[in-house]
């Protein structure tokens, strides 16, 4: 295994027990010229899709200087869990919170609480409800991205294939992990009328949890094509399941946690879909703290559009360089950054067109 990042403990308790992360001493108030509290909320600050968001959080935060710096997130996802913690976080992170999660209607009240008392809150990764108040979201294009996997297996099943795809999403109902599904089905839809799409069926975030039902799909489906996932326990759980049963079938999955890039990197994984989150994590920080230090707090209003990427053969040992530390992956992002955030208005999109 590789050595990409520096672990968050699941085992340090139940779900009071954070991950929290420091960026300077421990501050006592804000405005433009002092010293920042902020944070991020993340909804399971175990599996690598969160942690890269706080280690770009982190990055931005520690690049801007004074500012106290929290993060949080309950160690499996549970949305109850992470409003308490969120909650939490608003009684110190006064200047501002990065809000991520994976079940935005019981986010709604809390963060309409927040905005109410003069706390920015930045969307991450999943967009806001209209009653949370929140009107700045940094997230991809998720549909896009499912097609983006689709086009990939395409190439790779050759001309007018025939046979199931299964496709499997951790957690239904929340719209960035049900559109990167959808894309993924309009695509074959579209271009492999001859395809039977079967699912989307529930794969769960819990690793193991995730490793059970990917197993029973592979047994009830055998003579399926493809399996692919949606988020970040499919990719290296399909892959782990391909190689017992030495399958012949594609599979993929998302993210780049260091079991998926090995997958990647041996072959039993034809690509994995990088959504970078490290990248969404710097984003949405760097704003936040640009907004309250250069415009009274006021941030922008819409969808920063934040890109992703396919990972495969090509390209990927440049990613597992990239992944070996926060500053590896701070020094391949920034032309990004710096290109994404000198010209703002050009990747603001309408709020309503998240996707």
């Amino acid at each position: 295994m590789h050595p990409r990042f520096r672990t968050v403990s699941a085992a340090l308790g139940a779900l009071a027990l954070l991950a929290s992360f420091g960026c300077g001493e421990s501050g006592s108030g804000s405005g433009k010229g002092g010293e920042l509290n902020m944070g991020i909320a993340v909804a399971n600050i175990s599996l690598n899709f969160a942690h890269e968001m706080v280690l770009g959080a982190e990055s931005a935060a520690s690049h801007a200087g004074d500012v106290d710096f929290k993060a949080v997130g309950p160690p499996n996802t549970d949305g109850p869990a992470e409003v308490q913690l969120f909650q939490n976080l608003t009684t110190r992170a006064k200047d501002g919170i990065v809000l991520e999660n994976l079940d935005p209607p019981i986010f709604t009240r809390p963060a309409a609480r927040a905005v109410d008392q003069g706390i920015p809150i930045v969307a991450l990764d999943t967009a806001p409800t209209d009653g949370s108040k929140v009107g700045f979201y940094v997230g991809n294009d998720n549909y896009a991205l499912g097609e983006l996997m689709a086009k990939e297996a395409l190439e790779r099943l050759g001309d007018d294939p025939k046979g199931e795809v299964a496709i499997g999403v951790p957690n239904p109902g929340t719209p960035v992990l049900d559109n990167r599904a959808q894309g993924i089905a309009d695509t074959f839809e579209k271009e492999a009328p001859n395809v039977e799409i079967v699912g989307p069926f529930q794969t769960y975030s819990d690793p193991g949890q995730n490793y059970s039902s990917w197993s029973a799909q592979v047994n009830a489906h055998p003579d399926a094509i493809a399996f692919l996932g949606v988020g970040d326990a499919d990719s290296y759980n399909l892959a782990k399941i391909k190689k017992a049963k030495k399958g012949s079938w594609l599979s993929a999955g998302f993210d780049v946690d260091p079991k998926t890039l090995d997958a990647v990197k041996d072959g039993s994984n034809f690509v994995t879909i990088d959504p970078q989150h490290f990248l969404k994590g710097y984003l949405s920080t760097a704003m936040l703290i640009e907004s309250v230090r250069d415009n009274d707090g006021k941030l922008p209003e819409g969808w920063f559009l934040s890109p992703g990427g396919v990972v495969d053969s090509s390209n990927i040992d440049e990613i597992i360089t990239r992944q070996k530390s926060a500053d590896a992956a701070y020094d391949w992002y920034k032309p990004t950054i710096d290109k994404l955030l000198g010209d703002q208005e050009a990747n603001l999109k309408p709020l309503k067109d998240a996707r």
